[in-house]
């Protein structure tokens, strides 16, 4: 004798061995013996073996119209063989009663489970509703069936469309569109960036890594709202120096400048001067709103996502021929030790004599002209004194350090000749040696500054964002501890508040400082403990992070474009460790396989194939080594 019986929501079948009042000791097909409850059992029976009612019985049930049989079932509930028996019009077998069982069970819309194979008709108002809901949802799985099959052939259904860029940002997985994306991924065994990009959400694959990121960052766009006009500041006094600031030609956001000035003693009165758009961004305005949600400006090449409006950048950038408000720190300095003997902070406004940019000034002021007293410079009697004390500040840095620093990298601009958003876009890519004296002399200065006016903060016991550096590890927190990197006891990002979001907060504080002296900590406008000054140092990190790491990811595009446009299949690069090669003319790292045991910094001969500028990829084989 066999037993028909369920088991977590299955029917099965086995041979009875031995049974009592309240169980059953079977054994399956297999061989495996078990215990089950009585309660469990549905019927028993003598024929056909158990293996050929479990395969024929679900077969059969597809053959029973569920509705026919919701017409002619009792209204009451009622067990599977009494149905079984008015259904067939005679005593129904093994067989058919498993068969009927099957359909019974696999139709909760028409019948509802009462028991081990006891079940009652769905009320006619309820079953109504049910066949509804079931016709719509078939009506959405055959509509996701053909987005998925339109996106396999080639083509993007409008609904898919409107939210593509959704689909792989936010994507809400439970909606038809994802589900029907899904679907054709796994037919065509495509990414979703791959076959949306091949269906046409995208123009090309420059377009779906900006709508990606704009997408995920600025929902809302990139834009600000209308800025009120912002106050002159012309009551602050006009600074009497030469100023001059120095950047890149694309750089339109001019934070610093520097002027010098020769003392009777022989010691040079520097001023670095610093855009101050905290006059005008006050704590908790729409402009301070604005800013604090970027934090930092992004930049990507050919264009950039300011932190700030523009109307707050050309009010206060130091641009030349303008009398714009700074913060100007002025420190009295021996030009061959380094020696500081004093140094003040003041709020004014500075006219900056001309904007310096690198590619103009790069080549005539190398190193070995401003140490040539007898060769003529451009700016001679600004930049020799500058040269010469900040070769003395860096040499004050090294033997803190124990070390000289490290400024042999080159870094690399990138110069895109047309629109941003068109891969078709010549792009040029310029290296530059970050120990090109006009870098090394900026660099020192603004190093100088954000140290002192660290210090200044310290001093006065007004609480600011610092950064420290040790044992190796980079931290920005609200108090001020050394950078052993630098070589300074400490140190504050101070000098770029157009694009940084830490700086304009700093700057807030020292302006305190200039307005308030020794009060100044009772005025400024972050105390000790502040929850908003904890925020910021909280968030900017991970933000600043996100940002740089698409400068980079846009910087790898470009790169793979400069190749291809430049018709490139074959160049040069240098081992960085196990298969990590730099090439040597652009900022591109690639892994290439199949390299043999080489030294690091090896040079070697590569060939590329293959670019894919979805995955920001390009193979790379290796040729041979270079002497």
């Amino acid at each position: 004798m066999f037993v028909l019986f369920e088991e977590s929501g299955s029917f099965k079948a086995a041979l009875i061995k031995t049974e009592s009042d309240t169980s059953l000791q079977i054994e399956s097909s297999s061989g495996k013996r078990s215990k089950i409850k009585r309660s469990d059992c549905v019927f028993t029976f003598s024929s056909p073996e158990p293996e050929t009612l479990l395969t024929q019985a679900p077969a059969l049930a597809q053959d029973i119209d569920p509705a026919f049989l919701w017409e002619v079932a009792p209204q009451e509930e009622f067990d599977v063989q009494t149905l079984a028996t008015d259904y067939f019009g005679h005593e129904a077998n093994a067989l058919e009663k498993a068969t009927l069982l099957w359909r019974l069970h696999d139709s909760p819309i028409y019948f509802h489970r009462r028991g081990k194979g006891r079940y009652r008709p769905a009320p006619p108002e309820i079953l109504e509703a049910a066949l509804a809901a079931q016709a719509k949802k078939q009506k959405a799985l055959d509509l996701q069936a053909g987005w998925a099959q339109t996106m396999v052939d080639g083509q993007l259904p409008e609904e898919i469309a409107a939210i593509a860029t959704t689909l792989i940002t936010r994507p809400d997985k439970n909606s038809a569109a994802f589900k029907a994306l899904t679907q054709a991924c796994e037919q065509s065994r495509e990414t979703p960036e791959q076959l949306l990009l091949r269906c046409g959400a995208w123009p090309h694959e420059l377009a779906l890594h900006r709508a990606r990121f704009l997408w995920t960052h600025f929902p809302k766009g990139t834009g600000f709202a209308d800025v009120d006009p912002l106050a002159a500041h012309d009551e602050l006094p006009l600074a009497d120096v030469t100023a001059y600031s120095v950047d890149d030609i694309s750089t339109t956001e001019i934070d610093d400048a520097l002027s010098v000035t020769a003392l009777e003693d022989g010691w040079l009165c520097v001023g670095i001067h610093v855009a101050a758009p905290a006059l005008g961004v006050t704590r908790d305005s729409a402009l301070d709103q604005w800013a604090r949600a970027r934090l930092s400006t992004v930049y990507i090449p050919g264009e950039k996502i300011p932190m700030q409006p523009d109307a707050v950048i050309d009010h206060y950038s130091l641009t030349a021929g303008h009398a714009v408000a700074a913060l100007s720190l002025y420190v009295q300095a021996h030009p061959d030790t380094g020696e500081i003997r004093h140094f003040e902070t003041r709020i004014e406004r500075l006219s900056v004599t001309n904007n310096l940019r690198h590619n103009e000034l790069d080549a005539h002021m190398t190193a070995e002209a401003l140490d040539d007293p007898t060769q003529d410079l451009p700016y001679d009697t600004w930049v020799r004194p500058l040269w010469r004390l900040s070769k003395a500040l860096s040499a004050k840095r090294d033997e803190r350090r124990g070390k000289p620093e490290f400024n042999q990298r080159v870094d690399y601009n990138f110069y895109l000749d047309g629109p941003a958003d068109n891969p078709q876009t010549p792009v040029r890519i310029e290296p530059r040696m970050r120990d090109a004296p006009l870098d090394r002399i900026v660099a020192e200065y603004m190093i100088l500054a954000n140290r002192l006016w660290a210090e200044q903060l310290a001093s006065h016991q007004i609480t600011g964002i610092f950064r420290s550096q040790q044992a190796g590890r980079v931290r920005m927190s609200t108090y001020p501890g050394p950078h052993e990197a630098i070589g300074v006891d400490y140190y504050a990002w101070c000098t770029s508040p157009l694009r940084r979001y830490v700086d304009m907060v700093n700057q807030r504080q020292l302006i305190a400082i200039a307005q308030h002296g020794v009060s100044a900590a009772l005025v400024a406008p972050y105390q000790p403990k502040d929850d908003d000054l904890f925020a910021v140092v909280s968030t900017f990190e991970g933000q600043y992070a996100i940002w740089s790491d698409f400068q980079r990811h846009m910087e790898r595009f470009w790169c793979l474009r400069w190749l291809q446009q430049n018709q490139i299949t074959q160049c040069q690069g240098t081992l960085i460790r196990d298969d990590l090669i730099r090439l040597d003319d652009i900022p591109l790292v690639l892994n290439v396989a199949g390299l043999p045991e080489l030294q690091r910094g090896a040079a070697v001969t590569l060939t590329l194939s293959d670019f894919n500028e979805l995955a920001l990829t390009v193979v790379a084989h290796f040729e041979s080594t270079s002497d």
